[in-house]
C-alpha cells in the first residue's frame, strides 16, 4: 500500500507553499496531489491557486516526489489546452505526473464560465467523450476530431509526455458508464465512497459500498478484457463517516488503512491539516503517520 497527502492550492507560494510541497517529500509520501478547481465550497471567499501553475512550481521544488491533480474535470477544461499544459508538466517534472481526473459536480465550478450547470447525464456524456479525446492527444502527434461536445483540429503535441505512451491517468468513478472509462483509460481509480453515508452511515457501512464499488470496476474491467489487478485503486479519505478520524492517531490510522487493504486499495491519501477546517488535524500526528504508518501496516 503506498500512502499520499493532497494539498489544498489555498498558500501563496512564498509563504507556505513551496515549504508543503517540499516537506510532502521529505516525509516519503509517494504523490501529493491538488485540487484543480477554480474554487471551491468552504474556501470559496479565501485564497485559492490554479492547479497546473502550483504542479509546475511542485515539480521544480522536488525531486522524486510524484505530482498530480485529484481530480480534473470538464467543468471548466478542453482537453486539447489540458493535453498542453500537461505534456509540458510531465516535462518540468521528468515524468513524474499523475491526472487525476472526474466527470465534475455541480459546484462552484460548474456555472463560473457562464454556462448553466449540466445536468448528471450531459456530465457523464461529456466524460465519456472528453477522456478518449484527452487519451489520444497525448498519445498521438497530431489530433483532428469532432465531438457532440469537443472537437481537435490538427492539435499537434509534439515530443508528447515523457511517461510512455503517456502520463497516467486515475479515474474518479462510482457509476457504470465512469466504471468502463476507468477500465478502459485508467492505470488507476478514485473514490470517495458513498456520499450518501457521509452524513449518517456508519464505518462498517462505507467499508461495504466499498467494496460494492471494487466489485463494479472488476465486472467493468472484465468487460474489456482487462484485469482488475492492473489497476490502482486510490481512496480519497476525509468524505467516508469516518471523516478524519483516522488521521487522530497512528495506530487508528493503521487500523483505517488495513481494514481498506482487505478490500483491495492500493493508495490512501490523506488532507495535509488545514487549521479551522475539515481538514484540521495534529500536525505531528499527522507527520507521524507519514513516517511511521506504512511500516506498522506491515
Amino acid at each position: 500500500m503506498r500512502l499520499s497527502t493532497v494539498i489544498l492550492p489555498i498558500d501563496r507560494w512564498h509563504e507556505g507553499g513551496r515549504r508543503k510541497w517540499r516537506h510532502a517529500e521529505e516525509l516519503g509520501f509517494h504523490t501529493a496531489y491538488t485540487y484543480d478547481h477554480l474554487s471551491w465550497r468552504a474556501f470559496r471567499d479565501g485564497p485559492w491557486f490554479g492547479a497546473v501553475p502550483t504542479l509546475t512550481a511542485a515539480a521544480a521544488v522536488t525531486e522524486r516526489l510524484r505530482l498530480g491533480t485529484l481530480v480534473t474535470s470538464p467543468n471548466f477544461r478542453h482537453p486539447v489546452t489540458l493535453a498542453k499544459d500537461l505534456i509540458t508538466l510531465d516535462d518540468v517534472s521528468g515524468g513524474r505526473i499523475t491526472l487525476g481526473i472526474g466527470a465534475g459536480g455541480n459546484g462552484f465550478d460548474a456555472t463560473a464560465l457562464g454556462q448553466e450547470a449540466w445536468t448528471p447525464k450531459e456530465r457523464a456524456d461529456r466524460f465519456g467523450e472528453f477522456v478518449p479525446l484527452l487519451d489520444r492527444l497525448l498519445t498521438e502527434d497530431a489530433v483532428t476530431e469532432r465531438g457532440t461536445f469537443y472537437a481537435a483540429d490538427e492539435a499537434r503535441n509534439v515530443p508528447g509526455c515523457v511517461q510512455r505512451p503517456r502520463l497516467p491517468f486515475a479515474v474518479a468513478a462510482t457509476g457504470p458508464r465512469g466504471m468502463r472509462l476507468a477500465a478502459r483509460y485508467g492505470q488507476g481509480w478514485v473514490t470517495t465512497g458513498d456520499p450518501k453515508l457521509y452524513e449518517n452511515g456508519t464505518p462498517e457501512q462505507s467499508v461495504a459500498a466499498l467494496a460494492g464499488q471494487i466489485e463494479k470496476l472488476g465486472k467493468a474491467c472484465a468487460e474489456t478484457g482487462r484485469d482488475v489487478a492492473d489497476l490502482d485503486k486510490i481512496l480519497l479519505t476525509g468524505f467516508t463517516p469516518d471523516r478524519n478520524r483516522p488521521l487522530e492517531s497512528v495506530d487508528a490510522f493503521v487500523d483505517f488503512a488495513g481494514r481498506h487493504r482487505e478490500l483491495g486499495f492500493t493508495e490512501i491519501v490523506v488532507h495535509w491539516p488545514i487549521p479551522d477546517s475539515d481538514f484540521a488535524a495534529d500536525q505531528a500526528v499527522f507527520e507521524s503517520i507519514a513516517t511511521e504508518a506504512l511500516t506498522r501496516l506491515g
